[in-house]
């Protein structure tokens, strides 16, 4: 029997090679190492999860029927090795028992391995029969709970991270890791479409997996995407924002401060200073500049301004645009913004927009013309 080449051997052959390559080119960076490292595994055994697809649209299992139960797609591991990722990205560690957390997929290739071993008669009997219905099945409801149970810890875990950067450093915009969410949340979609396509194969008995088509074009294109996103960010090494250290217990019960008048002090001293012009200008840089702890810093902004330490600074840095503007400076408005300290356009414009209620192009061009009444709102401030 010959093998066939057609347009899906052709699409997931090369779209799982690129991957490949990609997870090599990720597993070399030195920065973020441990997650590099937790990345180049998942994308490897997306490939495997993809690859009897591929040999089998090719007709390599009609051809060699002994590849049955090949141990190639260990699926159940990709949930863990991505919650993995996703956790050395952000907190510069792998979880806490990492190792228990690879159990189920280390049962999972055991299993196929043992059945891979076999004799051809027995393996085929058994593949038709007890994996088929019972066997099979386990594993793939095992895999929609796992992939829901992690996504949702890695979402949240992504959440809490932009909330503690916010409050941390004045350029959290370049870690949003806006591209590791959509990863997921196309994961998430895909389990949808596998479990859609699992009842389907229940309902109906058996499905044709020339039929599943879609679902492991939508893997390997999620697999590119998160390759060529963790490519790009493999070098850039994600801050572990610091716990702020208590406060001295005193010996008399402390007497509130005011903390508007506080914050207005330390806003005060940033703007004379001009320290919101560095890029990367952090609450512990700030705070030591200012002899203070990070504790009292970060109350005097959220208490006495009422914004997070990225809100702040950022806010800064957009007054600092638009007085050039109300200047009459005719210079290019991202030079302007990286002057300001800005480390990137989305995050000027949304800074600009939050504190004017205007784009910074329609403000210059109403301050040209001096047809348009601005808004000017003072950054809320409220007593804690």
């Amino acid at each position: 029997m010959t093998l066939s080449f057609g347009w899906r051997v052709a699409i997931l052959g090369v779209a799982s090679l690129q991957t490949l390559l990609l997870a090599a080119a990720i597993a070399t960076q030195s920065p973020n190492g441990r997650a590099n490292r937790l990345l180049t595994a998942f994308l490897i055994v997306l490939v495997g999860v993809v690859a009897p697809y591929t040999l089998g649209y090719a007709g390599a299992y009609d051809a060699w029927r002994g590849l049955t139960f090949a141990p190639l797609a260990i699926p159940l591991a990709l949930p863990p090795l991505l919650y993995a990722y996703t956790h050395a990205l952000v907190r510069g560690r792998q979880p806490g028992r990492f190792g228990l957390h690879l159990g189920p997929p280390l049962i999972q290739f055991g299993y196929f391995l043992v059945c891979f071993a076999l004799p051809p008669d027995a393996k085929w009997d058994w593949y038709t029969g007890g994996h088929r219905h019972l066997v099979g099945p386990a594993f793939d409801l095992a895999l929609l709970v796992s992939l829901g149970l992690y996504a949702g810890s890695c979402l949240s875990l992504l959440a809490a991270y932009r909330r503690d950067l916010a409050e941390a450093r004045s350029d959290d915009d370049r870690f949003a890791t806006g591209w590791l969410v959509r990863v997921i949340v196309a994961l998430v979609a895909v389990l949808a479409l596998y479990a859609a396509f699992t009842l389907w194969d229940w309902l109906s008995g058996g499905i044709d997996f020339f039929q599943e088509t879609g679902l492991y074009l939508a893997l390997v294109a999620i697999g590119l995407y998160l390759g060529i996103e963790g490519w790009r960010h493999a070098t850039l090494r994600f801050p572990v924002p610091e716990a702020a250290p208590p406060d001295p217990v005193p010996a008399e019960p402390p007497v509130a401060p005011d903390w508007v008048a506080v914050a207005t002090g330390f806003d005060t001293r940033l703007r004379e200073a001009g320290w919101a012009s560095e890029p990367d200008l952090s609450l512990p840089v700030l705070a030591r500049r200012l002899a203070t702890n990070t504790g009292r810093l970060s109350r005097a902004i959220n208490l006495g301004l009422g914004v997070n330490f990225s809100a702040w600074i950022n806010g800064v840095r957009a007054e600092a645009v638009a007085s050039a503007l109300d200047g009459g400076s005719t210079g290019d408005l991202l030079t302007l913004a990286f002057d300001a300290g800005f480390s990137s356009k989305a995050s000027f414009n949304r800074a600009f927009q939050a504190r004017f209620g205007v784009a910074p192009s329609r403000y210059r061009r109403h301050v040209s013309h001096h047809d348009f009444p601005l808004p000017q709102p003072e950054m809320r401030r409220a007593a804690g």
